[in-house]
């Protein structure tokens, strides 16, 4: 990230931690308010701090996600790789065998499937 986006990316964080401070100022003066004017204003000042600590957390919690979601991505080859490429190189069988079920050498005749039968249109 350049010094650009981190310094919008600082603004929009510092922009949603007011909005959260005013949020919870609002909700705090309001209940606040049932002990007067000297809870309302104490409220607000109590709502303001846990808003924007809250929306802090918040904020830096999506970032923590938002790096491990980037090292996962990277690790198992969507943003740098090899996802889905036709050219790995995969380990050769071990016993040249293949399964029953995709040779058709298992037949349903009465074996009813692990969930249950097939329920018959009326």
């Amino acid at each position: 990230m350049n010094a650009k986006q981190q310094k919008k990316a600082s603004k929009l964080r510092h922009q949603h931690e007011a909005e959260a401070c005013v949020a919870g100022a609002l909700a705090g003066a309001t209940l606040g308010a049932i002990a007067g004017p000297p809870g309302a204003v104490a409220g607000a000042v109590l709502g303001g701090v846990f808003g924007a600590g809250a929306a802090a957390a918040l904020e830096r919690s999506a970032a923590d996600a938002s790096a491990r979601n980037g090292v996962l991505d990277a690790e198992i080859g969507i943003t740098g790789g090899d996802l889905g490429a036709p050219n790995l190189e995969h380990p050769p069988a071990t016993s040249g065998a293949y399964s029953a079920a995709s040779i058709g050498a298992m037949s349903s005749t009465d074996a009813s499937p692990a969930e249950g039968p097939i329920q018959e249109l009326d």
